[in-house]
């Protein structure tokens, strides 16, 4: 389990781009809400940290993370956005419901980054546990939505 080797909000910041002239969309599902605003605070604080401005940071939220690609393809489909952040969580249950869910959002959002060349990251938790999903939404493994945010930085100096 990787963050068990590396917690989630550590990185590196020297190697990331100043992002006050980025625009960024925030994608949030709704579903386990308590989880995914976590997710949002933390990508949003840390896009902020490295200078992203406030009015270029666009939340958007949907239902569960199933929805996340078709917002994503939305937001990227916009020249107003330079990059989209998808946060949601998706915890495994008495069925497999997870794998598909898991799968189709995985395939999506990167279906998505390819069409439009823009990062799309994927800041989905997909845990066995909601006790695992709090470790990683600021408990002791982290926040993953700091980690997306990081991302979508690295990914826009790569393209640039």
């Amino acid at each position: 389990m990787a963050s068990a080797l590396k917690n989630l909000s550590e990185y590196n910041s020297e190697k990331l781009i100043d992002a006050s002239g980025k625009r960024f969309g925030l994608v949030v599902a709704e579903w386990n809400k308590e989880i995914t605003d976590s997710l949002c605070r933390a990508a949003y604080d840390t896009l902020i940290k490295h200078g992203a401005l406030p009015q270029n940071i666009h939340r958007n939220t949907v239902p569960g993370s199933y929805e996340l690609p078709l917002a994503a393809q939305y937001l990227a489909s916009s020249n107003e956005i330079d990059a989209v952040i998808c946060l949601g969580v998706v915890i495994k249950g008495e069925t497999k419901h997870d794998d598909y869910i898991n799968h189709a959002v995985a395939q999506g959002l990167m279906q998505v980054s390819l069409r439009f060349n823009k990062p799309v990251i994927f800041g989905v938790l997909t845990t066995n546990t909601l006790e695992q999903a709090q470790a990683r939404s600021g408990g002791n493994y982290g926040n993953k939505g700091v980690e997306a945010a990081v991302a979508a930085i690295q990914m826009l100096s790569f393209i640039q």
